[in-house]
């Protein structure tokens, strides 16, 4: 049913089964509609276009990440072309005289792990990082750490990339941490997958996300959530300008009290519309990140019935990283946990890596597009994927 909003994608991929849907979405169709609305305002209003992307567009973006995440202060977004830079803008807020002293995980993705890599190479900062794995005591662990240290920044997804492991409950484990260090979550793997209320959480923390994934809206449009505090980062764009500068004192820089304390400059906020479009689409037909939610799981039962069937030598249950996550428990009281919520919109197998390779290449070949990292083989599920229609007998 919902194969509606995707026609062109689908009609120009006829014979594709899209599994890399966690790593690049198709757009739906209004997005095309949203890159030529942009250009439609840039020739009619040409310099005056601002007021109405930032007096407009932006404010209505906000507001439908702010509804998503249940977020009572929309002002407190803010947007930038990756989440990399944002995550700068972070790391510029602390005293750079001093070493940083950062407690993370070794499960980050690229942007902050090849980039914390930096800094200790040039020995700005000192990281310890929590293994993911065992991943039934990860919890554990990491908050046990977390109040061992004196840490300055504590940085870590809310479903990690290579596993699609995803903590169970974010604003409990947000309160299991100390409150003084800066905290960034890396939401980019959760934000309109998993349900996720920040509604308790928004005031204290950082959470990083963006629109390339499940937001559909494609690449260029990421955004932070800011907690409160006056932060002056000192990687800064002429666009932290905007607003009340109520910092503003002769002869230094002056900073918005929002959300665009961390805004950078000029940029092409074409992609700003399109994630607006997709947003707005799913808000006008009541698709909400529990529907989506809800139909990746039958995705995911659906082609894990599929493999069990199969009996493949590779792609199996017990070279699936977290499939105990989808059975159902009982609780004390009698009522089914789905214990799911756990668990991100693709699956991971771990094999050995030319395995890996080999599998992802025939797979291509017979029209099945997956995504792998090292030894991980991934899967991943979407809205436009009818269960129903999957086929995998090429692995017969």
């Amino acid at each position: 049913m919902f194969q509606q909003y995707y026609q062109r994608f689908l009609t120009a991929n006829p014979n594709v089964q899209h599994f890399a849907c966690h790593s690049h979405h198709y757009w739906p169709d209004v997005t095309r509609e949203a890159m030529l609305e942009y250009w439609d305002d840039t020739a009619e209003l040409v310099d005056d276009k601002w007021q109405r992307i930032l007096g407009e567009k932006m404010p209505q973006c906000q507001s439908l990440i702010a509804d998503a995440l249940h977020i009572q202060a929309p002002e407190r977004i803010v947007f930038a072309p990756n989440t990399h830079e944002l995550l700068y803008r972070i790391y510029s807020i602390f005293d750079q005289t001093k070493k940083i002293k950062i407690l993370t995980t070794d499960s980050e993705f690229y942007s902050f792990q090849r980039q914390s890599e930096r800094w200790q190479q040039d020995d700005l900062v000192d990281i310890v990082r929590i293994p993911t794995e065992p991943f039934s005591t990860f919890e554990q662990r990491f908050t046990e750490q977390a109040n061992k240290g004196e840490y300055d920044w504590i940085f870590c997804s809310q479903v990690f990339f290579n596993s699609s492991l995803a903590i169970s409950d974010l604003k409990q484990f947000i309160d299991g941490l100390p409150q003084s260090p800066i905290i960034t979550i890396d939401g980019y793997h959760g934000f309109f997958a998993i349900p996720t209320d920040l509604s308790e959480l928004e005031h204290k923390i950082f959470y990083l996300a963006g629109s390339y994934k499940y937001a559909q809206g494609g690449e260029g449009a990421c955004f932070a959530v800011i907690p409160d505090g006056n932060f002056q980062p000192s990687y800064t764009g002429w666009f932290a300008e905007f607003g009340d500068l109520h910092q503003r004192v002769p002869g230094k820089v002056g900073y918005a009290k929002n959300g665009q304390q961390f805004a950078g400059a000029t940029t092409d906020l074409s992609a700003m519309y399109r994630l607006h479009a997709s947003l707005t689409l799913f808000k006008k037909n009541d698709i909400t990140v529990d529907t989506i939610h809800n139909h990746v799981l039958k995705c995911q039962r659906a082609f894990l019935a599929i493999i069990d069937d199969l009996q493949h030598p590779d792609i199996n249950r017990s070279n699936l990283i977290q499939n105990s996550l989808f059975d159902t428990i009982e609780s004390s009281n009698d009522t089914p946990i789905n214990r799911v919520n756990q668990h991100g919109h693709f699956l991971t197998f771990r094999l050995p890596e030319d395995k890996v390779q080999q599998l992802a290449s025939y797979l291509s070949e017979h029209g099945i597009k997956t995504d792998f990292r090292g030894d991980r083989l991934r899967f991943g599920f979407a809205l436009y994927h009818q269960p129903e229609q999957y086929d995998l007998s090429c692995l017969r």
